[in-house]
């Protein structure tokens, strides 16, 4: 089976329309049973040669070709791979991460809550960016020179930036890819952290995801302080009265 690989077709042909800015955005954690739901929104560097000529050094050409090529939907990627492009898309890339955590989701759901993420993550993105005074920043404050490129099939709500929804965005555009990379590397090392603290549920494996294991141990411990008690497997392990020695 041959995998289909994200490219930057798109990107190229919005930037042929006027577009200046151009940035993918994608979340990662909208399934889990704990921990924050996390996006990311990038936009590529030197976009007018990045997108025409991959290798950003030329002494290492093999190298980064590979390391472009491999920019794809951080699912199909091991969580080495991703680990090792991390630090590639910082450097070629303009990087804002979003947040929402357990409380948010419980109180606003976890559609809002990715949503609300995603808007965070461009707002990070750009305010940091627009505040740069050297003269190599690619950002300006023309907001009809910019769009999202948003994975899935929902805008960004209250987002005054031009959109487009893709579905299977992160399959295809190689922004959006690089978004979920991002956005997967930095929740898994944030829920290695919280293992450190509740080590009897498994964070450092699965994550907060769903897996026998977790139902067993939140079954056997009760929810801990970081897991969505919105969701239905914590409600039932709630009930059952053993939440509160699990909270710290």
């Amino acid at each position: 089976m041959i995998m289909k690989k994200s490219t930057f077709n798109l990107e190229k042909k919005l930037k042929k329309q006027g577009y200046r800015i151009i940035i993918g955005v994608d979340e990662a954690g909208r399934g889990p049973l704990a921990g924050p739901v996390t996006a990311a929104a990038v936009a590529v560097r030197n976009f007018q040669f990045s997108i025409f000529n991959f290798q950003s050094n030329p002494n290492d050409k093999i190298s980064n070709d590979k390391k472009w090529d491999l920019i794809r939907d951080s699912k199909k990627l091991s969580e080495k791979q991703r680990e090792k492009l991390f630090d590639f898309i910082h450097e070629n890339f303009y990087v804002g991460v979003g947040m929402c955590d357990h409380k948010t989701i419980d109180h606003i759901n976890i559609l809002q809550a990715s949503l609300l993420a995603m808007k965070k993550a461009v707002a990070n993105l750009l305010k940091a960016n627009l505040s740069e005074s050297n003269s190599e920043s690619e950002f300006d404050s023309d907001a009809s020179r910019c769009i999202i490129l948003v994975d899935g099939n929902k805008k960004i709500p209250k987002l005054n930036l031009e959109q487009q929804a893709i579905v299977g965005g992160d399959e295809k555009v190689k922004s959006i890819s690089a978004a979920s990379i991002v956005a997967k590397v930095t929740r898994d090392r944030l829920m290695r952290k919280w293992h450190k603290k509740y080590p009897q549920y498994g964070f450092a494996k699965h994550k907060g995801y769903v897996t026998e294991f977790h139902l067993e141990k939140l079954k056997k411990f009760g929810p801990s302080s970081i897991h969505r008690l919105s969701f239905r497997p914590v409600r039932e392990a709630a009930k059952q009265g053993t939440r509160s020695k699990n909270i710290g």
